[in-house]
């Protein structure tokens, strides 16, 4: 049995590929909504992503705010995870054209995948027991890639796209500037616009 098909009971350190999922503009146009609809358009955003993560073979792992976690193990788990974020990319331009219609909501879809090393488990007391974690280096990176894409942007590392390339998965990105972390070799980095168009300012 995988890591991801365990019921997180017993916490394990595997290998994973981890993809963060963010709005981008949703949560500072939020302040002007009803509350009614700021919930209803987060859950529809939320069971897209939940979706198409689990069409491919993925678990969500958390979500926080605008945020979501979600992780992929096992045969082509960087390839599973890549195509589910295609599929976010593009389902999230229907929902984006709805909100824009229905609510004046200018918003965009931005993610991060990497791949290594990470720990998950339940929480085990207190207030948030039963409550599914994730730490590791691994969500740190892909947490800082989150952070490094732009609005409707896919930005994945060097180790994502070297196992996508053996896999043979036809995919069209381009090279971005390296992620710097202090004390550590930096990281190669590609990119994945909703269009063909990526500017690097």
């Amino acid at each position: 049995m995988s890591a991801l098909q365990s019921d997180f009971s017993v916490p394990v350190r595997a290998p994973l590929v981890i993809l963060f999922v963010e709005t981008r503009g949703f949560t500072r146009i939020s302040e002007m909504l009803e509350p009614e609809v700021v919930i209803a358009r987060l859950s529809e955003f939320f069971t897209l992503v939940t979706a198409a993560v689990e069409h491919h073979g993925g678990v969500v792992i958390d979500v926080l705010n605008d945020n979501l976690i979600a992780a992929f193990d096992g045969e082509n788990d960087s390839m599973r995870g890549v195509q589910a974020a295609q599929d976010i990319q593009r389902k999230f331009t229907v929902l984006e054209e709805s909100w824009s219609l229905q609510y004046g909501i200018r918003a965009a879809t931005s993610m991060g995948l990497h791949s290594g090393t990470a720990v998950i488990g339940k929480a085990t007391s207190g207030k948030n027991a039963g409550q599914r974690h994730i730490v590791g280096d691994a969500v740190s990176v892909a947490e800082r890639l989150l952070h490094r894409a732009r609005a409707g942007e896919i930005v994945m590392s060097k180790a994502v796209f070297d196992a996508l390339v053996l896999s043979n998965h036809e995919i069209e990105a381009e090279a971005l500037p390296p992620l710097e972390v202090p004390r550590r070799d930096s990281i190669p980095l590609w990119g994945v616009p909703l269009d063909t168009r990526l500017d690097f300012t």
